[in-house]
């Protein structure tokens, strides 16, 4: 019987094409090649972060600007999320993270309920970074969230620069991840009074 918790989704559309592999129980490893390079910073951080193995590789119309590539990466992610989850069987489900970075503070709370929604409080100052749209951060959780089925929340608490805001978002959103994918062992099935997510 294979135990690993491994997602690969190949995505190709008009816009972007896309391979990405996911392995929940990592060590942070990464190999990210894509064309926004501030993306691939947070993508190495998110692996980092949450101990996943994480396989990126896109390319996009970024001609025209970042938003395909961008969303869907997190479509990617999200789906190869919920792939590797299988079951949930035995999960935390629930994970939260506060996570300061110079003068920015942002907490991230999840649940792997099967659920799709996102609250984001997130004000960022500045709407680029290098050939990175700020506006973007919110896109690609949005994606994540509904292709994960990921009820996810987040706040930032106090920040002014930008560049720090969403560092510390995925971060806060790596570190909550790895609570919510952990096993408890003192649970058999699913951790719901349903039976199932």
């Amino acid at each position: 019987m294979d135990d690993s918790r491994f997602g690969e989704i190949q995505r190709k559309t008009n816009e972007t094409e896309i391979l990405l592999q996911l392995e929940l129980d990592g060590t942070g490893s990464h190999q990210i090649d894509i064309e926004i390079g501030f993306l691939s910073h947070m993508l190495t951080l998110l692996a980092a972060h949450s101990l996943c193995n994480l396989k990126v590789t896109a390319r996009g119309d970024i001609k025209i600007d970042d938003h395909h590539t961008v969303e869907d990466i997190g479509i990617c992610l999200g789906m190869a999320l919920n792939q590797a989850l299988k079951d949930k069987k035995g999960i935390n489900r629930y994970g939260e993270a506060t996570v300061p970075m110079d003068e920015a503070l942002v907490r991230v709370v999840l649940d792997l309920s099967g659920r799709p929604y996102m609250v984001y409080n997130v004000l960022l100052n500045r709407e680029q970074i290098g050939n990175f749209a700020t506006e973007n951060v919110k896109e690609f959780f949005q994606a994540v969230t509904n292709n994960s089925g990921m009820n996810l929340h987040i706040d930032v608490l106090r920040g002014e620069n930008a560049h720090h805001i969403i560092e510390a978002v995925f971060k806060a959103f790596a570190r909550a991840l790895k609570i919510a994918v952990d096993y408890e062992p003192r649970i058999e099935g699913v951790w719901s009074t349903k039976g199932n997510l």
